[in-house]
Order: C-alpha cells, then sequence, then structure tokens
C-alpha cells in the first residue's frame, strides 16, 4: 500500500512540472539557497510560484504552514489560491496572502507585546482623514493642510519611519501632527494599514524569541512583485526570512513603475548583495504576445542602465508590427481611434472588450471618452472614474446646471458649501424645509429667506455671496460655457482649495479642471453643453459587458488585450513633464514597456503634433520613446 503512495506521489509531481518550460522547471526545483526569479511580462511567474508551493508540499519538504507565500493585491492572492487548490488539497493551510494580511495575521497573535489589544482596530483611509482633521483643528492649524499631511504620513511609513526617527523633523507642522497622530491612534487601540507592517517590525524588534519563532517556522518564503516592495515590506522581509536557503522572490525590475507610492525598485535590484550565494533564474519565454510586439518592447526597455537584463522572447508568430501614427491634435488622434476600434468591431469581429486604450494621466481619457459616446462606441474607465463621474467635475457642473436652470434643487444641494463656505448641514435643512412648505426649489427657497432677515447674520452673507455670483453670472448671457466654468472655478476658490493641499490626489484634480476647461472650448452656450453631458451621462453600461477598456498605464499592469492603443506619446506628456524634471525617466520607460508588452496582437501608438492641455495649445515633439523601438519592429505612418 505504501509502495503505491508513493508511485501516485510521484506520478503527480511528474504531471506538476511536465508542463514547465526549463526555466520555469529550474525555478520550481531549485530549494538549496536563496532564489531570485526575474519574471517578464508573460512569461508565467505565477504558474512558477503556485507549481513550487504544491512542489514543496507533495515532495514533503515542508508541511503547508511552513510555507509563507506573499502577494501585493487580493486579486493576486485570489488567483493564487484557486490555482493552488487545483494542484494539491492541503492549499488552505499555506500561510498565503498580501503583506498587510499577513502581518494583521501575526499581529492578532502578538499585538500585546507592543501595548495593543488583539482585537485592535484597522482604520481605513477616511479614518485616517478624520483622525488628522481633529488633530489639525485642536492646534489651530490651516484644515487645508490636512490632505498634504495623511499623505506625508504614509510616505513616511512606507519607509520605515516612525514619528520620533531623526529623519522626522518634530518642530514641523507634519511632524508635530504625526506624533499626535500615532499617540492617538494607541488611545484608540487602532492601527492604519502602514502600522500593520512597521508594528509586525516593532514586535519582532521587542521579542527576539518571537522572530526566532516564525524563522523557524517558515521554512519556505515566497514573495510575488518584489520590485513593487517598499522600504517597511522590505526591512520586514529581511527579519523573518530564514537564514538558510528558504526565500524566494519572483519579481521584474522592468516593471517598477510604482515609485510615487512608496516601491523601491532598488530592492530587487540589490537581492544578490542583500542575500549572498543568490541563485538568480530568467523567465524570458512570452506567452502572451506576438513576436513584433515583445521586440519593440525589448528594444526599448534595453536603453534602461538601472536594470538586471533579461530578454523576452517568443516562439509564436511574429505578427502584425507596432504601427505608430503621428496626428494633427489630440482631437485627430482620439478620431483616428475610435475609427480604428469600430474597424476592427465590425470588419473583423473584434470584441470591445478585448481592446484597450491605455494613457499616461487621468485626465487624458476625457478626449476618448467623447468621441467614444459620439461614434456609439461602448467603453469602461478602468481603475477611475469616467471624466463626467469625478468629484471635481461634478462640482463645477453642478454649478453650470444651477446657472443654466436655478430650479435644479439637487445642483443647489451639492455645490451650496462647496468649497467649504459656512453653509453646513444645518442651514440646509432648513433651506429643504422652507422650500417643501412653499412649494419651491431650494434656490428660491435661500432668495426669499435672505429678503425676509430669516438667517443669522453670517450665515446670511454666505448665501448672499453665494446668490451673487450666480445671479451676475446668469445676468451676462453672453459667455461662452469655458468663460462660465472659468468664473466659477476661480472666484469661488475652488482651484486655489485644490493648489493649498499639495498632494498627489489634488494635483490631479487640478489636471482634470484644466482638462474640462478644454472640452468647454468645444461648445458655443450652455445649453449645447448640458445636452452633451446628459448624453454622456447616460452612456453608461454595466462591467460585463462588451466594452472598451480606458484607462492609465498605471492601471493596466498585469492585464492583457488582443489589441492596444497607446496615446499621447510626446514630450512632456510621456514622459511626463514631472519625471523629466525629476530626472526619472528609466521609470517612465518602464511604463512604457508595461504599456507595449500588454498587447498581444495588435499595438497602436499615437501622438500628436499639437495639443492642448491646461487650455494651452503646446506643440509637441514625438516621444523619445519613439526613436528606441526598434526599426525592423514597428511601422510608422506620418
Amino acid at each position: 500500500m505504501e509502495n503505491a503512495l508513493t508511485v501516485d506521489r510521484e506520478e503527480s509531481i511528474d504531471v506538476l512540472l511536465s508542463s514547465l518550460n526549463p526555466e520555469q522547471y529550474e525555478a520550481v526545483i531549485s530549494l538549496d539557497r536563496p532564489l531570485l526569479v526575474l519574471s517578464g511580462a508573460g512569461t508565467g511567474k505565477t504558474k512558477v510560484l503556485t507549481t513550487k508551493i504544491a512542489y514543496i508540499i507533495e515532495n514533503g519538504y515542508a508541511f503547508p504552514y511552513q510555507i509563507l507565500a506573499v502577494t501585493f493585491s487580493n486579486r493576486a492572492a485570489r488567483e493564487m489560491k484557486e490555482r493552488l487548490a487545483n494542484l494539491t488539497n492541503v492549499s488552505n493551510d499555506v500561510w498565503l496572502g498580501t503583506f498587510h494580511l499577513i502581518c494583521e495575521k501575526i499581529l492578532r497573535l502578538h499585538a500585546d507585546i507592543i501595548g495593543f489589544d488583539k482585537n485592535f482596530t484597522i482604520i481605513d483611509a477616511d479614518d485616517q482623514q478624520k483622525v488628522v482633521k481633529q488633530i489639525v483643528k485642536e492646534l489651530n492649524l490651516d484644515k487645508r493642510v490636512v490632505n498634504f499631511t495623511v499623505n506625508k504620513i504614509s510616505r513616511w511609513k512606507d519607509k520605515g519611519i516612525t514619528y520620533d526617527d531623526k529623519r522626522v523633523d518634530g518642530s514641523s507642522v507634519e511632524g508635530r501632527i504625526y506624533k499626535i497622530y500615532q499617540e492617538r491612534l494607541i488611545s484608540y487601540d487602532s492601527m492604519d494599514f502602514g502600522d500593520l507592517i512597521l508594528n509586525v517590525i516593532k514586535v519582532f524588534k521587542k521579542s527576539p524569541e518571537i522572530l526566532a519563532k516564525y524563522r523557524e517556522k517558515f521554512k519556505y518564503i515566497l514573495v510575488d512583485e518584489y520590485q513593487d516592495t517598499n522600504m517597511a515590506q522590505y526591512f520586514w522581509l529581511r527579519m523573518i526570512s530564514p537564514i538558510g536557503s528558504g526565500l524566494c522572490c519572483v519579481g521584474d525590475d522592468d516593471q517598477a513603475i510604482y515609485s510615487w507610492r512608496g516601491a523601491e525598485v532598488g530592492n530587487i535590484l540589490r537581492f544578490e548583495h542583500d542575500f549572498p550565494n543568490t541563485k538568480v533564474v530568467r523567465l524570458e519565454r512570452n506567452y502572451r504576445s506576438d513576436g513584433h510586439i515583445l521586440g519593440a518592447a525589448a528594444s526599448l526597455i534595453s536603453k534602461n542602465e538601472k536594470r538586471l537584463g533579461k530578454t523576452i522572447w517568443t516562439e509564436g508568430n511574429s505578427g502584425q508590427k507596432v504601427i505608430i501614427k503621428r496626428t494633427y491634435n489630440g482631437d485627430e488622434e482620439a478620431r483616428l481611434i475610435a475609427e480604428q476600434i469600430e474597424t476592427l468591431h465590425r470588419r473583423d469581429n473584434i470584441c470591445y472588450s478585448d481592446m484597450a486604450v491605455l494613457v499616461r494621466a487621468g485626465y487624458q481619457t476625457r478626449e476618448f471618452e467623447d468621441k467614444f459616446v459620439g461614434y456609439c462606441i461602448p467603453y469602461k474607465v478602468v481603475g477611475g472614474l469616467k471624466f463626467y463621474d469625478r468629484q471635481e467635475i461634478k462640482d463645477i457642473i453642478a454649478y453650470m446646471r444651477l446657472i443654466y436652470q436655478p430650479n435644479d434643487s439637487l445642483a443647489f444641494d451639492r455645490i451650496i458649501n462647496v468649497p467649504r463656505r459656512g453653509i453646513g448641514a444645518s442651514a440646509v435643512s432648513k433651506f429643504f424645509e422652507y422650500a417643501g412648505n412653499k412649494g419651491i426649489s431650494l434656490y428660491s427657497a435661500a432668495k426669499e429667506m435672505v429678503n425676509e432677515g430669516l438667517l443669522q447674520a453670517s450665515l446670511k452673507v454666505a448665501v448672499t455671496e453665494f446668490i451673487n455670483l450666480i445671479e451676475s453670472i446668469r445676468a451676462r448671457d453672453n459667455l461662452t460655457p469655458s468663460e462660465i466654468a472659468k468664473i466659477i472655478i476661480n472666484e469661488t476658490g475652488y482651484f486655489q482649495m485644490l493648489a493649498e493641499e499639495k498632494t498627489l490626489k489634488s494635483q490631479t484634480r487640478m489636471e482634470n479642471l484644466k482638462e474640462l476647461m478644454v472640452a468647454l472650448e468645444d461648445f458655443e452656450n450652455l445649453a449645447e453643453f448640458m445636452e452633451h453631458v446628459s448624453l454622456v451621462m447616460d452612456s453608461t453600461k454595466k462591467a460585463d459587458e462588451d466594452v472598451v477598456n480606458v484607462m492609465t498605464l498605471h492601471s493596466a499592469k498585469g492585464l492583457e488585450f488582443d489589441t492596444v492603443f497607446l496615446a499621447g506619446w510626446e514630450e512632456g506628456v510621456f514622459p511626463h513633464n514631472l519625471s523629466i524634471a525629476e530626472g526619472n525617466i528609466e521609470e517612465e520607460r518602464r511604463l512604457a514597456y508595461v504599456g507595449i508588452t500588454r498587447a498581444k496582437k495588435r499595438a497602436f501608438i499615437t501622438c500628436a503634433q499639437t495639443r492642448r492641455i491646461h487650455n494651452q495649445w503646446q506643440a509637441n515633439s514625438p516621444s523619445r520613446f519613439l526613436s528606441e523601438l526598434s526599426p525592423e519592429h514597428v511601422l510608422v505612418f506620418r
């Protein structure tokens, strides 16, 4: 009986290994020293990770609970769990999850070591904002520092920097808030997501016995997307990794594109230095894209100096060359792509969902959304809101709706206190009550309450200023939609409010407002624009329907499509002006590499000679990345 079981096990292991290519096989069976798997785009890294775990279990090298597998997203963790369940019936016993989930699991057992209850609360981003707002109010600070400070604290934690670290200026506004914020969380018996990792590090430092327990427990540690680790995750991994041979990190330095959220590409670049006697296996055989697409991507990324080096290839067809098209302006670019999508859909029966438009920044989606509505092309914005669904856009449009139709009470309710002008919820409830009793709109109610002296002095001043702004714009019936929006954005202080936040999010929102100004230039009057917006808002389709995918390059990582349109490849747009100024061209080039390798069969790259950016016309030179694509893999149309 024992011999029969042994034979069955050997057969199952053979089945596990039989579908692997030589490099994948080598990565799976290498267990005798630290292993770095450099996995190019579409080379089967998830297959390697799950097969390696099953191989370890089936061979009896470790029990499932002695294996730790760390991912970066819940989606990746779910995919690994599903695949692993098909390979071994004990997959649920493996410690598998995101960095934060694994750290939470450890803290639920040992949080008392650092003064927390084991049932501590994890606060989300909204709660972070509330706590910091509370502190800012107590310190009598300008409330506009809230968003910047929350972002700053998160970045400090990404780097493993606590409030008492010498790198934090304790006398600065952010330093003072950080200290109080952390003390406040302790008093609440709460942690934010950054604390989950930092507090495990604290537990390990305070209790070497607990650290030793986990180092002994986990015989094998596997880490996915190692190029995306931040410094706190790096410190945690260095502490918990077994001294011997059990560490395996899988990643691609050529797809390191998240420095803006704390990722350190240096972690993967110095792996061999950090873990002596490392074995490096390169996965270069691509199973996703045709040859010309891979050739173009490989020639581009080879221009980066800070990389470990590999060249992706395929045994499949060369396929179609990457098409590069230069258009006259951004509007023509969007029209060209819309027409190409419609042609592929009708002539070649390509599903809309097999096509994607990838842009460098979120504000760029607007032109495509407008064109797709005109061409009746269904679409969805992946990883974000549609342009006209974004908060700042809806706010300004609400002002315009109220100017166009003062009886629009929904618009009034949305923007009466945006930006904040001291008209709180209690005042708005009075407007609702008065309007309901009189059978009139909220705007009419507010006007009557001002005229009849029914509001206290400070509230009366604020409401009067708001009404005067609306009335003054309505009185000038010769104003274009663009001029109306400009008055609203400036005179309400909306743009200034965003500018003073000084965060990445507020910067993006300002870019969106500037793009709205560009969109409005196409309309002669407010009625025409209101009709257009209603058509755009009515174009919504369910996520599971056949729709074109529109997204930023960052959102596209990990996805794949038959056909990809890469738009806006111009200097200042892509690579982005900010990256050029900061000397961060190599990350921009990695982002371009990620974009090209999303395509399986067709890749189209477009650039415009002139483009209206932030409501200013610019003559743009083609992106430097275009000249770095190998001529043998591209077709250029002027």
